[in-house]
Order: structure tokens, then sequence, then C-alpha cells
């Protein structure tokens, strides 16, 4: 992320020049910035929030001279009232971000496996942030849908900014500090849409994509936060099964490596795009 502190220069520090999003039309709600002839880079990002939970780490790219484009995923956002399955949002992300640097995060990193693996022409580099390509056993897909089951009903007990205080507070996200700010966006989404995505993206819901990560030709960052230690080995097996992976272990972040660590985050993926 851009440095916030005065550089040891002797001359005045100006901030960062502010970052100008337009919005796209399309099936989904979708946000652009950068010079338009910059390399593209499209975020997606997890279950709960929308797409400005990327903006921070985009606009640092976006200065950087890419193009940057946030879309709000099927259920979330701007798009709570879009139903779609992954391979369903796989076809609506790819009709917007054509040939693109994809990054996804957890729900959004599984989106993006989709995309490249029914798209691979249009994925020029993947990259994967606490993601799962999918559960091999059909009784464990089974059990996790029992599970996403009693989630929407504790959702609809409690309502949803309650179930949004409960979600965030869950081991996985390490004690994860959730700005005001954050947390309006996340509300911003409805009971109906979390549902639906659940239901129709969740991990039980999705097929295992295991089998088939050995056809993803094109350069796959797999990232995962150091104490996220399920995604952690998970990110160590995608880059050893891709042709071309690498893997990357964020240090001091648990499942939402991109909120707890945006600037290591930025750093790794500006070095590894440049290699």
């Amino acid at each position: 992320m851009a440095d916030t502190a005065a550089p040891n220069t002797g001359s005045p520090w100006e901030p960062p020049q502010p970052v100008v999003w337009r919005p796209l039309s399309g099936r989904l709600a979708a946000h652009v910035s950068g010079p338009d002839d910059g390399s593209r880079l499209v975020f997606l990002h997890g279950f709960t929030q929308t797409s400005t939970s990327w903006r921070p780490i985009a606009e640092e790219f976006a200065r950087r001279g890419h193009e940057c484009m946030v879309i709000d995923l099927p259920g979330h956002g701007d798009s709570a009232n879009v139903r779609a399955d992954l391979r369903r949002t796989a076809d609506m992300v790819a009709a917007m971000g054509a040939r693109a640097t994809y990054v996804g995060y957890s729900l959004g990193g599984r989106a993006a496996l989709h995309v490249a693996l029914m798209y691979p022409d249009l994925v020029e580099s993947l990259v994967t942030i606490g993601a799962n390509p999918g559960i091999d056993s059909e009784d464990e897909r089974a059990r996790r849908r029992e599970s996403d089951d009693q989630v929407i009903e504790r959702m609809g007990e409690i309502g949803l900014e309650a179930f949004l205080r409960e979600w965030v507070a869950l081991p996985l996200f390490g004690g994860l500090a959730v700005s005001p700010a954050d947390m309006d966006d996340r509300l911003r989404n409805t009971p109906e849409g979390l549902a639906s995505s659940l239901r129709l993206a969740g991990t039980g819901a999705q097929g295992s994509l295991w089998p088939r990560l050995r056809e993803l030709n094109m350069p796959v960052l797999a990232m995962a936060g150091e104490r996220d230690e399920k995604f952690a080995a998970i990110a160590r097996q995608i880059a050893d099964m891709v042709p071309r992976g690498t893997c990357e272990l964020v240090p001091d972040a648990a499942h939402a490596v991109h909120l707890q660590q945006p600037a290591v985050v930025v750093e790794t993926l500006a070095r590894w795009l440049a290699v």
C-alpha cells in the first residue's frame, strides 16, 4: 500500500493522487479505475463482502498503471438480486473482465478458478487467496450444505447485522478488526442475497475442481495467511499441482489476508506480476 508517512527527502510530502472509479454496465455491478491501456486486474471479493473491500488495494495498482476492475458477485452489494451458481458466475465475470489477471479471495477465489478453467484464453494469470478448489467427498459436501443451511437459518433468526458481527468474529478470521466503514459496506448486503450465495455458490454446492487443476497453464499464485492453517495447506497443494504454481504465505494474517495485511498483499502481488 502507499506509505502515508512523510519520506525523508527534505521535500514536502504529497498524498497519493485520488483514484476515480467509473461504473460499468453489465449483468453484475462493477467499477473500473486506472488507465484504459494498462494491463487489467480483476478483483473478486469474499462472502458477506462487496467489491468495495478490494478498492484500497485496487487503487494502489491503478496508481501503478494498471486498469483495475472490482465486481459485486451474485447475491452481494449491488448484485444482491442476481442468483447464480459458480459456473454461471464465471460466465458473467468473464464477460465483464475479458482478458485480465484475476485475483479472488475465498468465494471470489473459487469464482476465479472457475473462470480460469472455463475461459483459459481470458486469464493471463490467476491469484487465489484463501480459496478452496472444492470438497472431494460427496458425504463431506452434503455435511457442508447442511452447515450452510444452519448459517442461513441463524441469519434469519438474529438478523443481518448481528449475523455479520458473529461471522467476522469466527476463529477463521483470527481476530479481524472490522472498521465501521467495512461493517456499513457489508450491511449493504441482504439476507436473501447472502442465502442465495451460500445455497448456489457455497463450497457444499460446488463440485471439486482438484482433478482439473493441472489444466491451468497460466501462472498461478496461491496465497493464504500463515495463521490460517487449513488454507495455507490448500495454497501449497494448489501451487504444487498446477504447472506454473507459486505459493506465498503472509505472516501475521489469518483468512482475510487482504484486509489484515493489505500492504504485504500489494507488494507480493506486484513482485509476482513483474516476474
